[in-house]
């Protein structure tokens, strides 16, 4: 169970209290592990309403979630990289309507790479898994997400071009920085009709971000729900960190 520090006590209360009443309903991509389960563990938390994913062999993770909280969590298989998986899971869900579409999944290269070094099957598995395959789902799935409602990617800090002084993470900072800008695109399609959020979560100890990393989960993961939350009904697209601060493009 997520243990949330003294200092988010108060914010993390107001906002159960401010969701269990609105019965939400989520559809969470990628949430098998890391951030992803944090998320569903903290949403459930709060009474919502998910439907989580996770790659076939992956599901197995939920099993402690779903004996806490059966009523609430619907568990479902989908690799966002096989189309034909994505659109089997729309069609499974044709009975559904969500407030909120969050995509969490991801993946990296080895730290040390540059476009240098990267292999060219390197540098497509990253970039299908965390630019591409993430709008696919988008695009699939918008017609499932109430007209008022979020559609919510996980980006990172690490995907702004003004931030980006020092180097390092080429292959990883190239991806985010594109799905950032497919977010733009669609953002511009779709007419600003809905909320779009693009949500750095902040460096974080988890398999991806490794041990140095400055935030634990409990630090990050309820604030960004909370930032979340806090832009419901904003229309327009928004590029924010965890704590609700505007990250530059």
């Amino acid at each position: 169970m997520l243990r949330i520090p003294p200092a988010l006590t108060r914010r993390y209360t107001l906002s159960i209290a401010n969701t269990e009443e609105n019965n939400m309903n989520i559809l969470l991509i990628g949430a098998s592990r890391g951030l992803g389960l944090a998320l569903a563990e903290t949403m459930l938390q709060r009474g919502y309403q998910v439907v989580a994913t996770g790659r076939e062999n992956s599901t197995g993770n939920f099993q402690q979630l779903a004996g806490r909280f059966p009523a609430q969590l619907r568990v479902e298989s989908v690799d966002i990289n096989e189309p034909e998986q994505v659109k089997a899971l729309h069609t499974r869900l044709a009975d559904r309507q969500f407030d909120m579409l969050f995509v969490n999944a991801g993946v990296k290269n080895d730290d040390r790479e540059t476009i240098a070094d990267v292999s060219t099957e390197e540098f497509t598995r990253v970039m299908v898994t965390n630019a591409l395959s993430p709008l696919r789902v988008i695009e699939t799935f918008k017609d499932r997400v109430t007209a008022s409602g979020t559609i919510a990617v996980m980006s990172s800090g690490q995907g702004s071009l003004t931030n980006n002084t020092n180097g390092n993470y080429e292959v990883y900072r190239g991806s985010k920085a594109a799905l950032n800008m497919f977010m733009r695109s669609f953002a511009a399609r779709s007419g600003g009709e809905r909320t779009l959020l693009l949500m750095a979560p902040g460096w974080v100890r988890t398999d991806m971000g490794g041990p140095e990393a400055r935030l634990t989960i409990e630090e990050s993961i309820p604030n960004l729900l909370n930032t979340m939350e806090s832009y419901a009904g904003r229309r327009g697209i928004h590029y924010l960190d965890y704590l609700g601060r505007v990250v530059p493009w």
